[in-house]
């Protein structure tokens, strides 16, 4: 038996097909091959058809049925990892009213602060660990302020997974996690966040139902059968936003365990045992997809502990991988690969003769007290430095960034035992990965997994394939593993430079 698992991007859609005895991953597909449409009407808009995401979920199902051979009556559960913090609306026939509204769309920043301000600081990071800021319940408050017509046809919202299950299985859902991404969860009542509803004048009718994440959350109809190859009647079983389920694709489930991930932006999800909030909003915390669920509306939810909290803390930094690609296109020579790159930069010693780089040139960073800084480069000495220099200092700079960060995680009382890392981004550069363990003093493991993958082992706990969320993820792969070195201080050093030369570009 097969099990099957969805990862919803904004660039393109991911199916994956895991044995459900072994735990390996029979098959693996994307679909487009090119990124998906995005628009943008104004400045700071970023929308996306959900059509379109349920076109290339049929697609991509088809293609991986194809590649695998895999009979669709083999296959008994579905998972799905989506993009987090998106807004969708559909009316009484479950047809969208509009584009969604996406995790990179910024209309409803403003709407976001106002809400703070006028609920009460204390109170919202009390209750729902953070501020209302750009998340999906105040995208919801513009298309209410903004499209007044449109709003009156709401029958539910949702976020893009919860859509997806929905063309699925014909039911309307959604999760505590997905909702607590929306700062529509209270953790205080461990209920729906009426305090953010009633503020913004949401009817709770609007919600829809609410099920455990690992849980029988509907089965597919044959309309879907139909458009997917697939079989009328496979369970839908789990749903979780992307960095929560990369975190448990990463077999990230317990106090002090973090996930990370270097791309085009990075970000550091670790998990603590108790509801825990930033006074200054650096970060955001979300109830992690094992946290313990004190009801089951629907199905059968397992491996609930009701006294066990699970929260994960997100940190997200916008100039990681944004920044390495912009060296590698405007300053290394033609042609030349990130191997290569890093080569060069192995010639350089550590602290890259105090030329330092500071990364943050891809908008406002939320840890920086949202401001926009910039990327800096200083200390540059046309006598000294060279190319290899600059690819140095570039990594030294993100991997910086990275610690400066976990630093607001540690002031908030959370521990580094573990970080884990998917083996296809910035965590491939050796020199990027040491210097994070070394100032950390944590081991860091490259793990061979993806979040379809992880999708679909998650499927398998709720559908009896597995007895547990932990059964399910220990076979995850670990292909390298970077440990603390004697280094005699010079990162430390390095790193202490860094951050004098950020201490004089924010306020």
């Amino acid at each position: 038996m097969y099990l099957l698992g969805f990862d919803i991007g904004s660039s393109s859609i991911k199916a994956a097909l895991v044995d459900a005895t072994s735990g390996a991953t029979a098959g693996l597909v994307h679909y487009p091959d090119s990124e998906m449409a995005m628009t943008a009407v104004q400045p700071g808009w970023a929308e996306q058809d959900p059509q379109l995401w349920w076109e290339c979920i049929c697609a991509a199902t088809k293609k991986l049925l194809q590649k695998t051979a895999v009979q669709p009556t083999d296959i008994q559960g579905i998972g799905i990892s989506y993009q987090m913090h998106g807004l969708v609306v559909v009316d009484k026939n479950q047809a969208p009213l509009r584009p969604s509204i996406i995790w990179c769309d910024s209309r409803a920043v403003e709407i976001g602060n106002r809400a703070f301000d006028e609920i009460g600081h204390e109170r919202c990071l009390s209750h729902l660990l953070n501020s209302p800021g750009n998340f999906t319940a105040s995208k919801l408050k513009w298309v209410q302020a903004n499209e007044p017509a449109l709003y009156q046809k709401i029958d539910k919202f949702m976020l893009p997974g919860d859509y997806i299950a929905m063309r699925l299985t014909g039911e309307a859902m959604t999760t505590p996690s997905g909702l607590s991404e929306g700062t529509l969860w209270d953790f205080k009542e461990n209920a729906l966040a009426d305090l953010v509803l009633d503020h913004y004048g949401i009817d709770r009718s609007l919600v829809p139902h609410i099920a455990p994440t690992f849980s029988l959350q509907g089965e597919l109809t044959q309309a879907a059968a139909d458009a997917t190859g697939l079989q009328k009647g496979i369970p839908v079983a789990y749903r979780a936003g992307d960095q929560p389920n990369n975190a448990l694709s990463l077999n990230v489930l317990q106090p002090d365990e973090v996930a990370a991930t270097g791309g085009t932006s990075g970000v550091v999800y670790g998990v603590v045992d108790k509801p825990n909030y930033d006074p200054q909003s650096r970060v955001n915390s979300f109830l992690h997809v094992n946290h313990g669920l004190s009801s089951t509306p629907r199905g059968r939810a397992v491996n609930r502990q009701s006294s066990t909290d699970r929260i994960g803390i997100l940190l997200c930094i916008n100039g990681a991988g944004s920044q390495y690609n912009w060296v590698r296109q405007q300053i290394a020579q033609s042609g030349l690969t990130y191997g290569e790159m890093e080569q060069k930069a192995a010639s350089v010693p550590v602290g890259s003769d105090d030329l330092r780089i500071i990364p943050f040139g891809n908008g406002a960073e939320r840890m920086l007290g949202n401001q926009n800084t910039g990327a800096q480069i200083s200390n540059l000495n046309f006598n000294r430095h060279t190319s290899a220099h600059l690819y140095r200092a570039a990594l030294e700079g993100i991997a910086f960034s990275f610690v400066h960060g976990v630093g607001i995680l540690k002031e908030m009382g959370m521990g580094i035992s573990a970080m884990r890392a998917g083996n296809d981004n910035l965590f491939q550069s050796s020199i990027f990965s040491q210097t994070i363990s070394n100032l950390l003093g944590c081991t860091i493991e490259l793990v061979e997994t993806t979040g379809a993958v992880g999708a679909a082992k998650a499927a398998g706990v709720a559908t009896g394939a597995f007895s547990s969320v932990d059964e399910a993820m220990q076979h995850t792969e670990i292909l390298m593993k970077y440990t603390p070195q004697n280094s005699n201080g010079i990162y430390t050093a390095a790193y202490a430079d860094w951050e004098k030369a950020l201490g004089k570009i924010i306020h």
